[in-house]
């Protein structure tokens, strides 16, 4: 999950170097980091009833040497602007497999009352990974390239599908009782509105992600690994974040009520981020870090939830489907901001993100939600390698 989320999610960080040396605007660049959330788009689906038939080791081992080899494949392409863009779409098409698999094993694996705090670590793959990110990348490309960055990418993918072939063993496939008897999870709209508040939570989180490293640069005067070292402890604090709040799950036999709590939490903190930016004030950037943390917190209860609605004979597909649309707002968000970056300012940017997370509250079906502890889905069975 680290490796892979990021080079899907940390291009950003590569943002000046794209910029330097294909002399190319915010805009265009902010378009080619949305490549890979691009290719993640067409292939979340697929590789979700990849999953669900063949299980999450082969796909996702194979999935992440795609990434990797189409990584290594645009240092080649780095002044190709056409051919970088496409490099990326395939390495985010081949990525997506952790999204589909992965969440699938944690529901395998763990019992009702573990998954929240399961399911979070899990998740905090993707902040570590863009902090990983933060960290790595700006150093990387001021010394060797943009190329530089890229070749760190791929190894980070290809290492990891090596170790997902050795470690990862699939759980156990039983005849259990499957919720909704094993038909489709969707003939209800819970899914649905999970899937919808989980996309619009997405904006907020792409629209401090994609733009807090220039934004510090640009306008509080930062300079880009300084930033990106700042940007790595956000990434960090995400991470504790969302084991907190995979434990809180767990604790409170809820993963809807604490997601709309947060999302109303996150509509806040948007909007003092957006005061700070408008009126230049300098403790905006301490607002932005607190951000970053803020707007990661709700994507492993939501996963969670879908996952333990939809059952493991389904999570897979469910799983895919939760993820595309995700990443469709994903990939929207930072050329959608970039131009009104490039045609005001920052302030106007954020501004636009601040009525996701309140929309996304009203959607959240917390009525409907069963407790984890008496899921209709199967407690797992150990299997043996």
């Amino acid at each position: 999950m680290v490796a892979g989320c990021a080079y899907q999610y940390g291009l950003p960080y590569l943002i000046p170097a794209l910029r330097a040396d294909g002399g190319i605007s915010l805009s265009q660049a902010a378009t080619l980091i949305s490549c890979p959330v691009a290719g993640l788009l067409v292939s979340l689906a697929l590789w979700g009833v990849a999953a669900d038939r063949w299980g999450e080791r082969i796909v996702l081992a194979t999935g992440l040497t795609v990434a990797g080899g189409a990584l290594l494949a645009a240092t080649a392409a780095v002044h190709h602007l056409v051919a970088l863009g496409a490099c990326f779409f395939v390495a985010g098409a081949g990525g997506a497999s952790i999204h589909a698999a992965s969440g699938r094993l944690i529901l395998g694996w763990f019992a009702a009352h573990e998954r929240g705090l399961a399911m979070g670590v899990r998740q905090t793959g993707q902040p570590l990974g863009v902090g990983l990110a933060a960290l790595a990348l700006p150093p990387l490309a001021a010394g060797a390239g943009l190329a530089g960055g890229l070749v760190f990418l791929a190894g980070c993918c290809l290492a990891a599908a090596l170790l997902v072939a050795v470690v990862v063993r699939d759980p156990a496939r039983t005849g259990g009782h499957e919720p909704h008897g094993g038909r489709s999870p969707y003939g209800t709209p819970v899914l649905w509105r999970i899937h919808a508040a989980s996309a619009l939570l997405v904006v907020p989180q792409f629209a401090v992600s994609a733009f807090a490293l220039v934004y510090l640069v640009d306008t509080q005067g930062w300079d880009a690994a300084t930033a990106g070292r700042l940007l790595a402890a956000a990434q960090v604090g995400g991470a504790a974040a969302r084991l907190a709040v995979g434990h809180w799950s767990d604790r409170a036999g809820s993963r809807l009520r604490p997601m709309r709590l947060l999302a109303l939490g996150i509509g806040v903190v948007m909007l003092a981020l957006t005061a700070g930016a408008l009126t230049g004030w300098g403790g905006a950037s301490a607002v932005l870090v607190v951000a970053a943390v803020i707007t990661v917190t709700t994507n492993g209860l939501a996963y969670t939830a879908v996952a333990e609605y939809a059952g493991r004979a389904w999570a897979g597909r469910a799983l895919g489907i939760q993820n595309t649309g995700q990443n469709l707002l994903a990939a929207a968000t930072p050329p959608v901001l970039g131009s009104l970056v490039g045609g005001s300012d920052y302030g106007t940017a954020f501004a636009v993100a601040v009525a996701f997370p309140v929309v996304a509250a009203l959607l959240i079906p917390v009525r409907s939600e069963r407790a984890p502890g008496r899921s209709a889905t199967p407690e797992p069975t150990r299997a043996r390698s």
